[in-house]
């Protein structure tokens, strides 16, 4: 456990997905990244979602069979907050996780190891959402200063604000 971090790095229960999660700056084998999530930097702010089923998240989502991590974030950041890559996407750490579930979320996905994949980058706002009929609908994206973004998420995930300071920090 990282001692300035214990909320990231502690073992976490995820009831929804059931999956025991586990975060490390190791990075997973390509094939076992089923999500990936971006902390999309505009100057200093960051990029929030908000839909009204889950609140406030960061953008990005399950990959697609034969999708790259590059393809998934592209694809996520334009669904979910109409926004685009401008700059070299860095690899912040992954959720290392293990389902106890009988299989996989989705056909292609490895299972029972799978991992979740966070990243960092520069990104433009160009758009609305394209919020297509399987994604989640969001309803407000939102430029937030890091100690808002922070607070925001970490009203619904203790560990989040450390994954924030991560993000920034990957920056330097």
């Amino acid at each position: 456990m990282q001692i300035d971090r214990p909320l990231l790095y502690a073992p976490q229960r995820w009831e929804w997905g059931g999956l025991d999660a586990r975060f490390s700056t190791a990075a997973p084998a390509d094939e076992l990244v089923t999500n990936i999530h971006l902390a999309g930097f505009v100057g200093q702010r960051i990029v929030l979602c908000r839909d009204e089923r889950y609140g406030w998240f960061l953008p990005g989502g399950t990959r697609e069979p034969g999708e790259s991590i590059g393809e998934c974030v592209a694809r996520e950041l334009a669904e979910e907050a109409g926004a685009r890559l401008t700059g070299e996407l860095r690899w912040i750490g992954a959720h290392h996780c293990v389902s106890d579930r009988p299989a996989p979320y989705r056909p292609h996905q490895p299972h029972p190891e799978k991992a979740w994949l966070w990243c960092s980058a520069d990104v433009e706002i160009v758009g609305d959402p394209s919020n297509p009929d399987d994604g989640e609908q969001v309803v407000e994206v939102r430029l937030a200063e890091v100690a808002e973004a922070q607070a925001l998420l970490g009203a619904q995930t203790d560990w989040m604000p450390d994954l924030i300071a991560l993000a920034v920090e990957s920056r330097d």
